[in-house]
């Protein structure tokens, strides 16, 4: 007889209880900024990603609007052209017309992308130079880890402790008011520079915990098979260890890009910063963090898409050992 299914482990059930949850969360946040008397502006929130910007064209002295050539002037004393202005404007004026010094002649509406896109590009843009360095010093320092020379594993190891040791912000600050200032980089440098070298800490005992797991008779018969130690590494150890450490190297990416928010603190106008400055400008912190919270919240998620399809790729083709 078969065994009966526990209401416990009904998927439907359970779905809909968990939706049930969210929805008693939600509604118990809605309440509680109902109370406060909080007046909700989520009709700005378009304006946060693109906005319509007018360009309006004074007249820089006295005279006549002309059209010649395909341009447009101000004809008076000397005849002075309207720079940049071209069909596109809507004019106030008639060619010919006059027209009196700081008059607005002609305007035209441009779309323009909004702070949160701007800061959107910056932590893109941030995060992807910091995982480029992470990757790099987290091989090389694994690397020096497992060397069979002292002094390479010794620093590996002081490297390591150091950087595990202190909190990310505190890192920020000293690359920014200390290395920064000796080598005169810009914030932009010593942000990238204090992510890629904190989380190359973390990568880098992740990359050499997955190498240390590879059964080393695969190196010996490499080198039994005339293949160096530095083409065996490189092209039999690193390929499985990456396809065994990538579930968390993914979790470290996410966990960069997340606290790349971090660099804000150092006038860094990522998604962070930006979102502080909205909400400065017009006092609307529920929106505002709400929208930066779901913008990084989609980084994220598309990303662990990304390993998580690599993952079921790499399970096709044998497995991730």
């Amino acid at each position: 007889m078969a065994r009966r299914e526990s209401w416990t482990q009904n998927k439907n059930l359970g779905h809909l209880l968990a939706l049930g949850f969210f929805l008693a969360v939600g509604y118990f946040f809605y309440m509680a900024a109902a109370n406060m008397n909080y007046v909700w502006k989520w009709n700005s929130v378009p304006k946060y990603f693109a906005y319509e910007e007018v360009i309006s064209v004074e007249a820089p002295k006295d005279g006549k609007l002309v059209f010649e050539d395909g341009k447009y002037y101000i004809n008076g004393d000397e005849k002075v052209e309207l720079e940049d202005v071209d069909s596109s404007f809507s004019f106030d004026y008639e060619v010919g017309e006059e027209v009196y010094e700081g008059d607005y002649i002609a305007s035209k509406s441009e779309m323009r992308a909004g702070p949160v896109l701007n800061g959107l590009w910056i932590t893109l843009k941030i995060s992807f130079f910091a995982a480029i360095l992470t990757f790099i010093v987290g091989i090389v320092v694994a690397l020096m880890k497992l060397s069979s020379m002292v002094f390479l594993r010794d620093i590996a190891t002081v490297y390591i402790t150091i950087v595990r040791g202190t909190p990310l912000l505190v890192q920020i600050f000293l690359f920014y008011f200390i290395v920064a200032n000796i080598f005169e980089f810009e914030r932009f440098v010593a942000g990238v520079l204090s992510l890629g070298i904190f989380f190359g800490a973390y990568m880098a005992e992740v990359l050499r915990g997955a190498i240390q797991s590879i059964d080393k008779g695969q190196l010996e018969a490499a080198n039994s098979l005339g293949i160096s130690k530095f083409q065996a590494m490189r092209y039999i150890i690193l390929p499985q260890a990456f396809k065994r450490a990538l579930p968390t190297l993914v979790g470290e990416m996410i966990a960069l890009i997340k606290d790349s928010s971090l660099v804000s603190v150092i006038s860094i106008t990522d998604l962070t910063k930006v979102g502080k400055e909205i909400v400065a400008n017009t006092f609307s912190p529920f929106e505002t963090w709400i929208v930066i919270a779901l913008i990084y919240l989609s980084i994220t998620s598309v990303l662990s898409y990304v390993g998580h399809r690599l993952e079921k790729k790499m399970e096709a083709k044998g497995g991730m050992s």
